[in-house]
């Protein structure tokens, strides 16, 4: 607990993040917080002092954590209706981030380092497919500007007709609410 913070605000901050019963909504923010906000802001940190090792660590950090990631966009679904997950998934988040378990380091240095030097020629060859994809893309949506224009420009002339076409309608409603309408025989049926 001294690791954490010591006080009322922290033992209370603790029991409703730890609670079986807590809310996922609760863990779930935190696991963003924790995961995402706090290593953003130690990124930006690490760059603007210039500071090689916490550049280092960081990186690492989210190549762990961007492994992570990827491993639970396919497996979200399935594992987050297991009872706890989001506990389970905080503390990780923790674990990679804590300087005496260099979690991430250990993630990095002992699966995805080997994984990724072992697959690494196949692995460039994807990437460098996806990059000349996007890069064909980009000469295709290049090239052909005259016509996106042309589409864009339509589209607005589309949407400005629905719009003097909408406004009359608009108005009559207006103008019939302002005035009282008799009350027909059907009104009084029930």
């Amino acid at each position: 607990m001294a690791l954490i913070g010591s006080g009322l605000a922290s033992e209370v901050g603790l029991r409703v993040l730890l609670s079986p019963l807590g809310s996922n909504i609760v863990l779930r923010t935190a696991c963003c917080s924790v995961g995402i906000g706090l290593p953003v802001y130690s990124t930006f940190k690490a760059i603007e002092n210039r500071d090689q090792n916490e550049q280092h660590k960081w990186l690492t950090y989210w190549a762990a954590y961007g492994s992570f990631s990827l491993v639970e966009v396919f497996t979200d679904k399935l594992i987050s209706w297991f009872p706890l997950y989001y506990h389970v998934k905080f503390a990780f988040l923790v674990w990679l981030q804590l300087p005496t378990v260099d979690g991430a380091k250990q993630i990095y240095n002992n699966h995805l380092r080997p994984f990724l030097t072992r697959h690494q020629v196949r692995l460039d060859g994807l990437v460098n497919g996806v990059y000349e994809q996007m890069h064909l893309q980009v000469k295709v949506i290049r090239s052909h500007q005259g016509e996106i224009r042309f589409v864009r420009s339509m589209i607005i002339r589309i949407l400005g007709s629905v719009n003097e076409v909408a406004s009359p309608s608009q108005r009559q409603g207006e103008i019939s609410n302002t005035s009282p309408e008799p009350e027909s025989e059907s009104d009084h049926e029930d």
